[in-house]
């Protein structure tokens, strides 16, 4: 019993004195575990963090390699031949210009010494009538705003009253082109103005209340027009109204030669015409017109009357007298291209009458197929 109860005593003695080296024992192989596993923990942190930084990078890198790429690939299309930036400016006008009656009637394959670029010209002593150069000129053609030499020539030798005053209208507003205007609805001028402007600045709505104050209005007005054509030989000629807004007014620059003959006997178309600016005041405000042909403006040309014209069926066109080395020349340019060809054509024909014989061109010219 003795025995026993010491046996007892001595086991848990012994488990007291065991029980706390396990607990350290046991603490110690756990604490490090712990650690172990916060340490892991960080370093997938840090993995993950340079992996991003990596990651930013080389995507960073990727873009500047396109960009290079990018930017050698052009410059390797740049340096091929044949290869040419074109700006915005220079492809708007590479648009070429529409088709004219003169070319849809094959006038522009004919050719002429001096390279014109109107299809339809003649050049004409006005004094002896000799025909110095002759292009497609009997061939009639639509003559835009030659027609207002015409309407202005009607308006004078009706001896109408040069100061009555004219109003503009709605019936006066361009409905075949759409064109624009600087005289709005109830302007009023002189009979005079109206035919200032209109044979200056080419003023529409100004050449069409001209006609409507014509005694028996347009249409007496229009049929004016054709019979004065039919009285100077004009026989190629025929007016449907008196702005040349519309195709229908067709004639030819023979014909037109004539006309400018013809008109040249006023002197108020003279001066009208070759004025190169003037003002008006058909309202509240001063309205300021200037030459549609900057020759007028020019000190080495002596113009005594001109007209220009323009819509796409007709291309651009210019009617003039003027002294050339002492000699009174007529000239007519019909169904040219460009804004500035007709002008172009002038100086070209100009240079020969000064520099050359312009009797050895006094014969038509024939058309060669392009």
């Amino acid at each position: 019993m003795i025995k026993s109860s010491l046996g007892v005593l001595l086991s848990l003695a012994l488990s007291v004195a065991i029980l706390p080296n396990m607990a350290v024992a046991k603490t110690a192989t756990e604490k490090p575990a712990k650690t172990s596993k916060k340490s892991v923990s960080k370093k997938v942190a840090a993995k993950r963090v340079s992996k991003k930084v990596s990651s930013k990078k080389a995507s960073q890198k990727n873009k500047k390699v396109a960009a290079k790429s990018k930017s050698r690939s052009y410059a390797q299309r740049s340096q091929k031949p044949g290869f040419q930036r074109v700006s915005f400016s220079s492809r708007t006008s590479a648009v070429p210009a529409p088709a004219t009656a003169g070319d849809m009637a094959g006038l522009n394959l004919t050719r002429d010494p001096l390279e014109l670029s109107s299809n339809a010209v003649l050049i004409m002593d006005q004094n002896t009538s000799e025909v110095l150069l002759d292009k497609n000129s009997q061939v009639a053609l639509p003559m835009a705003s030659i027609t207002k030499l015409m309407t202005s020539l009607v308006v004078l030798e009706a001896n109408q009253n040069m100061d009555e005053i004219l109003q503009v209208t709605e019936e006066d507003i361009d409905t075949v082109k759409r064109t624009h205007s600087r005289l709005a609805i109830g302007s009023q001028l002189s009979r005079a103005n109206m035919l200032h402007i209109a044979l200056m600045s080419s003023e529409n709505r100004a050449a069409n209340a001209l006609g409507r104050h014509y005694p028996g209005g347009l249409p007496a007005f229009i049929a004016a027009m054709n019979a004065k054509a039919r009285a100077l030989g004009m026989h190629s000629t025929r007016y449907v109204d008196p702005t040349g807004l519309s195709s229908g007014n067709v004639s030819s620059a023979r014909d037109l030669a004539k006309l400018v003959v013809a008109a040249y006997q006023h002197p108020i178309i003279r001066y009208y015409s070759t004025n190169s600016n003037y003002a008006v005041e058909p309202g509240r405000h001063v309205l300021h017109y200037r030459n549609s042909n900057n020759l007028v403006s020019n000190p080495d040309w002596e113009i005594g009357l001109q007209k220009t014209g323009y819509i796409s069926e007709a291309g651009r066109c210019l009617v003039m007298q003027a002294t050339i080395d002492g000699r009174q020349v007529v000239m007519v340019f019909l169904d040219s291209k460009g804004k500035h060809s007709r002008l172009a054509d002038a100086a070209r024909v100009r240079r020969w009458l000064e520099g050359s014989k312009p009797s050895v061109m006094a014969r038509p010219i024939v058309a060669q197929q392009g």
